[in-house]
């Protein structure tokens, strides 16, 4: 009974505990399905939220280019607008090109209608009057000279006063501010070749015993001394400015030394000799720094400095070249060319000036081959070799340089003539104006600036005076030589006298 009641024990348990695992698998299986179904359910709203948020997305994404896609087509069609406007337009202008060209054969055609028939009248009216064509024009000028000549000359004296006003109003205010912009007071120099003795036993020192001091100063210096022209002087000749300027450093120092012998004399004028290259070297040194001009070389600033000791009608040409180089900057700077080429060439124009008694040739070509020899640029060669006519005005700058020598050496007080040289331009002046024909009387006043002639009224009329000045103007300039400016003033009278008995 025991063991049935334990067997029955166990069945009982056993099947209590499977239908309570029943119930427990029951239980979970339960628990596993509802959270699936939330799983799901949640699945689905970040699904939903995910499509939401795409969508969204995706049309903010396409806004714009939606937005492009107008603009594309709005510019799309505007092109086409245009392209149609400009073929329209384009179509215009073919038509009236074939317009004009129409029209320019017709009056190519016209022109030469009127050509030839103007040349068949010629000839007939030659035919008629037994004259050539020739001169059947010539005789039909001189009669419409005739008819209209007072309209005719008026109208040349109104152009010609018009265009001479207008340029020289601009020439003059360009000339004008130049030289009221050129500060430098430059003076006329004179190279004096004359020594002052103290006394007149001085005379015989300088001589010496049997000529021997002065004979030993000339070979030392390269000069004449002159002893008995002028009472208390004693004069220097020499070709060659250097030697007189040492002669005359060197015969001052052996007065004041008290001390004149041959051995002095050459110890003398060698170390003046030694002073005067010195200052030589100075002088151009200081002329291209003033002007500043840089660069050169320095031999060619020897050359210039060497013009310190050379004048031309009283005025140092080292000065002159300075106030050129001036002149010619500002004009330069006025009239918008290279303002260096000018002012260098301006420096360097009477370069040539400086060995023109030592090298055969014009001091123009001199300078220009000493120029050329040291590599100084073209332009400049160009600009400097035309202030004397003697080479074609290639630039605006050679122009310019012209122009600002003849300022330069033509202005009051810049230089000084001889009564010789003066009387011979007056003279040459009215010899010249005399040889044309028609002329009566010629007189040349304000000092060579002008030039008056009086000419017969039977034979050069009112139209023929224009004519007559301009070719006395260009004789003038081919043939003479003088500074600055010549006015040609023609005078052409009638008088008619009766008397009364």
């Amino acid at each position: 009974m025991l063991a049935l009641s334990g067997m029955g024990g166990i069945a009982l348990g056993y099947v209590l505990r499977v239908l309570i695992g029943l119930a427990q698998r029951g239980s979970i299986e339960l628990d596993i399905k509802q959270k699936l179904l939330q799983a799901k359910e949640q699945a689905a709203k970040i699904i939903a939220d995910a499509e939401f948020r795409g969508e969204v997305f995706e049309t903010e994404r396409l806004a714009p280019i939606e937005e492009r896609e107008e603009k594309l087509a709005a510019r799309e069609e505007h092109i086409v607008s245009r392209e149609e406007f400009i073929d329209s337009r384009q179509r215009d202008i073919d038509d009236k090109e074939d317009e004009v060209r129409t029209r320019e054969q017709e009056a190519i055609r016209a022109k030469s209608e009127a050509e030839k028939l103007t040349a068949e009248r010629s000839k007939e009216l030659a035919k008629v009057a037994h004259i050539s064509e020739e001169a059947a024009r010539k005789e039909l000028f001189s009669e419409i000279e005739r008819s209209y000549e007072e309209a005719i000359l008026l109208r040349l004296q109104k152009l010609a006063a018009n265009g001479r006003e207008r340029f020289e109003d601009k020439a003059r205010s360009i000339l004008t501010s130049t030289i009221h912009r050129l500060g430098n007071a430059v003076n006329a120099e004179v190279m004096s070749l004359s020594v002052l003795l103290p006394s007149e036993e001085m005379k015989g020192k300088i001589i010496g015993k049997e000529g021997r001091n002065i004979k030993a100063f000339e070979r030392a210096t390269g000069v004449d001394v002159l002893i008995d022209d002028v009472p208390d002087r004693i004069t220097l000749s020499s070709f060659d400015p250097l030697r007189r300027y040492v002669a005359k450093t060197a015969l001052e120092k052996l007065i004041a030394d008290g001390r004149i012998q041959p051995v002095k004399i050459e110890e003398t004028v060698e170390k003046t000799r030694a002073e005067v290259v010195d200052i030589v070297k100075q002088k151009g040194e200081e002329a291209a720094y003033e002007t500043s001009i840089i660069g050169l070389d320095p031999k060619l600033t020897e050359l210039l400095g060497r013009l310190y000791f050379r004048s031309s009608y009283g005025q140092n040409m080292l000065q002159h070249s300075i106030e050129t180089a001036h002149i010619a900057g500002m004009l330069a700077t006025e009239l918008g060319v290279d303002e260096t080429v000018a002012r260098t060439a301006a420096l360097l124009h009477d370069i040539g000036k400086a060995v023109d008694h030592e090298v055969q040739g014009t001091h123009v070509e001199i300078g220009r081959r000493i120029l050329e020899k040291f590599g100084v640029d073209t332009r400049v060669v160009q600009a400097m070799q035309s202030h004397h006519d003697e080479f074609p005005y290639e630039t605006p700058e050679s122009v310019i340089v012209q122009v600002a020598d003849a300022i330069s050496g033509s202005r009051p007080g810049a230089r000084r003539d001889t009564a010789e040289r003066y009387l011979e331009r007056l003279g040459d002046l009215e010899r010249l104006a005399s040889t044309f024909e028609g002329v009566e009387k010629v007189y040349a006043i304000a000092a060579g600036r002008e030039i008056r002639i009086f000419v017969n009224p039977g034979k050069v009329s009112d139209l023929a005076m224009h004519k007559l000045a301009r070719d006395i103007a260009v004789r003038i300039q081919t043939e003479l030589k003088y500074p600055g400016e010549i006015k040609v003033n023609i005078i052409r009278e009638n008088r008619v006298v009766e008397f009364a008995r």
